[in-house]
């Protein structure tokens, strides 16, 4: 039985930026995998490069060198709307502003994503109390974005992630809003998502989450300088 890909298979990436004269390195020669069921944290200080891992990662962004597979598509290289079609299949997005649309309750917001993948209205209905029910806001399906807490409106924002059923959930600073109890909710949502074979990536700049991961990828000036299990820094 043929083994199912990775999920990130990065090779040699690179990212350049050219303005003008000048040519900036953001990344050089990335080589990431991550597979099912791995939960990682992505570190560096401002101007390290994670935010361009990230939106290469997650597909808002193209290598200038090297080769990406997202859950074994090849994605060096297509045209942006084919782009699209894969980013919104594979990847479930949470953005530490939440990015939840002011006047769509709830359940409409996580039903959203979902109109992309042409599913029946009733099946995305469906696919949006589930995952509110998960993220434990069943009873809030109804209420608007500002009737909601910051934590409950990241939850919602966790549960339209995991709607579309992605092979791959992307954290970029997700707990950046949140007080400490909220955020406490938050990880442990990923915790558990984690244990059920999620694939889980997190950006953060807080080696406290970071340290909740079972993996941390750190960058400096654009390369990876470590890559190791979080267990291995333990004692």
């Amino acid at each position: 039985m043929t083994s199912a890909p990775p999920v990130v298979c990065m090779r040699g990436v690179g990212r350049r930026y050219d303005s003008g004269p000048n040519r900036v390195h953001a990344l050089r020669d990335v080589d990431v995998i991550v597979h099912r069921n791995e939960y990682v944290a992505i570190v560096g200080s401002s101007g390290s490069g994670k935010s361009t891992l990230l939106n290469l990662i997650g597909c808002l962004d193209a290598p200038s060198a090297g080769s990406y597979a997202l859950n074994g598509h090849n994605v060096a290289g297509i045209n942006e709307g084919e782009l699209a079609r894969i980013r919104n299949q594979e990847i479930g997005f949470v953005f530490q502003s939440f990015n939840l649309l002011a006047r769509m309750t709830a359940l409409r917001n996580v039903m959203q994503p979902l109109i992309y993948r042409g599913l029946a209205p009733h099946e995305r209905r469906a696919r949006a109390a589930e995952a509110l029910a998960w993220v434990g806001l069943g009873d809030r399906a109804t209420h608007l974005p500002n009737q909601l807490s910051g934590g409950q409106r990241q939850r919602v924002a966790i549960a339209r992630a995991l709607a579309g059923q992605p092979a791959l959930l992307l954290a970029d600073e997700p707990t950046g809003n949140l007080d400490a109890a909220s955020t406490e909710q938050v990880l442990a949502l990923f915790d558990a998502l984690h244990s059920n074979g999620q694939a889980v990536i997190v950006v953060t700049h807080e080696a406290s989450i970071a340290r909740r991961c079972r993996r941390i990828i750190e960058l400096i000036d654009g390369r990876i300088v470590r890559d190791e299990p979080v267990a291995a820094r333990v004692g």
